[in-house]
């Protein structure tokens, strides 16, 4: 089942638990998946539906055993999500489904004007853009703990989420692009591309499990 028409289902349940019910509450996150706005709305007396956004841009410096990289992680997330309230109360368990446009870009850096690919040197100038990109499944489950309950009582409310996104191994795609060196060289360096871009993959491949922190402030209607 695509990624769309999971969110889609989970979407029509949050609109028929709207119908039926005057609470709706609307959530404030930061965390680990960026800044995120939520809203809620109960299904049942311990069951409610929750749906939002999450968007966020971070740069960090990484590197493998060869290359050094500047990434840029693009943060983009669409929930839809259950909370069940076990106890009636604050505590809650919570499983959905993410839409997850998650992606990293990955440029490398030379080193003193040249770059060391797969063991050997090549003059960056030569060999031009040397980039990529990591992706991830788009439907990724999610599953976790947290607390609060943003539509038990009106005003004013805290909560906050600790689970993990489930968005599988990366996909990475690194090339050179331009190379102006002598033909032979160029074909050289898309095979030593080739095995470095197996070697990011080894880098990246914790991200298949994305830790959800986050905390915000709710208001019930």
């Amino acid at each position: 089942m695509k990624a769309t028409k999971i969110v889609s289902i989970l979407l029509a349940a949050f609109a028929a638990g709207s119908v039926h019910a005057a609470e709706l509450a609307t959530s404030l996150d930061l965390g680990t998946t960026g800044l995120g706005l939520h809203l809620s709305t109960p299904l049942s007396a311990k069951l409610n539906a929750r749906v939002g956004l999450n968007v966020a841009n971070y740069s960090y410096d990484g590197n493998t055993s060869d290359m050094e990289y500047d990434f840029k992680l693009k943060l983009k997330t669409v929930d839809a999500l259950l909370d069940y309230h076990p106890f009636d109360g604050v505590f809650r368990i919570t499983g959905g489904v993410v839409y997850n446009g998650n992606k990293i870009d990955a440029r490398a850096k030379p080193n003193g004007g040249t770059y060391t690919v797969n063991g050997r040197a090549y003059d960056a100038a030569a060999v031009g853009d040397l980039s990529g990109k990591i992706d991830f499944r788009k439907a990724a489950p999610y599953l976790g703990i947290g607390w609060g309950n943003a539509v038990k009582t009106e005003g004013w409310s805290v909560g906050a989420d600790l689970g993990v996104t489930f968005q599988g191994s990366p996909k990475t795609q690194l090339a050179s692009n331009n190379c102006t060196a002598p033909a032979l060289i160029c074909q050289q360096l898309a095979s030593d591309v080739a095995a470095e871009n197996k070697d990011l993959a080894e880098e990246v491949k914790d991200f298949k499990l994305y830790p959800v922190i986050r905390v915000g402030v709710s208001y019930r209607f």
